[in-house]
């Protein structure tokens, strides 16, 4: 959960979008001008993201606190409908998560990074990683579920004040208590005492103090997805210290069949963030291999999809070719 997502800039350049959506940035820019008192007000609130600022503004501004993506074009219905329900939300969460703006016409290389398919289009980045998103148009009182959820991942993280201004389901404009909520809706200061506990252990290298956190919070709430991913970091950096790196490589180079082999250059690879390369390997020793060795590199394949939300669109992919493979 601490490495950035490794968003790939690329795909083709539409000149004319990029002229056309310049064009409405100089009209915004100029309309602007007299109303800069009150867009300065909402500037750390509320900002437009480019392909170059996309790293500053959203990767490493989500380690310390939400970036709601919203990604629209000038000339989308549904996006004039979802944005300023998205902006009123920002402005009254008074800094709980910043919402970002992204306009596919003139940032191509970001939509095809983020693959984008239709719009309106709606994800949340926290601790540099895709937790969740949606697409069309929604309704505000969902949209407010929606944050809420979000923001009780990010405070699980330990990101800022997550969950204290986002509304609830019905739509009323009541603060949902910090903390992580239970089943019942109230917070749980326990479990919450437990996430920080975990966090600080990593933060400090302790592995095993950090993984029995985890292990707690996964004996009470064995479906818990944040603790599950922690623990399934902490078993990839136990493994990853383990190897001889430079052996680990010239088996894997050596035995292209061998799925311990290819297992283990595929937690290097992961734990150094070329997480797409780690999944090609897995995939590529299932679709060579039979039996035994194709069901170790399935099974170990799959521990990895675990270290990552289960809505990051990289596992969904993996997954998609995975079932392609056995089926």
């Amino acid at each position: 959960m601490n490495q950035p997502r490794n968003f790939s800039l690329h795909g083709a350049v539409d000149l004319g979008a990029r002229q056309a959506a310049a064009q409405r940035r100089q009209r915004a820019a100029e309309q602007g001008s007299a109303a800069n008192g009150q867009q300065g007000a909402q500037s750390e609130l509320i900002i437009d993201v480019t392909d170059e600022s996309f790293n500053t503004e959203v990767v490493a501004r989500s380690r310390t606190v939400p970036v709601v993506l919203d990604l629209w074009a000038d000339w989308c219905g549904p996006c004039k409908q979802l944005g300023p329900i998205l902006e009123r939300l920002a402005t009254e969460a008074d800094g709980a998560f910043v919402l970002a703006r992204i306009d596919v016409d003139a940032n191509p290389q970001l939509s095809a990074a983020l693959q984008v398919q239709s719009i309106p289009m709606v994800v949340a980045v926290v601790g540099g990683q895709v937790v969740d998103g949606f697409l069309g148009a929604m309704p505000e009182a969902q949209v407010r579920q929606w944050l809420s959820q979000v923001l009780q991942v990010a405070d699980q993280l330990g990101l800022g004040s997550a969950g204290a201004a986002a509304g609830t389901a019905e739509g009323g404009a009541g603060a949902v208590p910090g903390g992580m909520l239970g089943p019942d809706g109230f917070a749980d200061a326990g479990a919450n005492a437990v996430f920080t506990e975990a966090r600080q252990a990593m933060e400090q290298g302790d592995l095993d103090a950090a993984a029995a956190a985890f292990e707690k919070i996964l004996a009470a709430n064995p479906a818990d997805p944040i603790a599950a991913m922690g623990l399934g970091q902490v078993s990839l950096i136990r493994r990853v210290e383990s190897y001889d790196q430079a052996a680990v490589r010239r088996d894997a180079a050596s035995r292209p069949g061998d799925a311990l082999a290819q297992s283990r250059l595929a937690d290097l690879e992961l734990a150094s963030g070329e997480i797409e390369t780690a999944f090609d390997r897995l995939l590529a020793t299932v679709s060579r291999t039979s039996g035994e060795e194709r069901d170790q590199a399935r099974k170990h394949l799959i521990s990895l999809f675990e270290i990552l939300p289960p809505k990051d669109p990289r596992v969904a992919k993996a997954r998609a070719r995975l079932s392609s493979l056995l089926f």
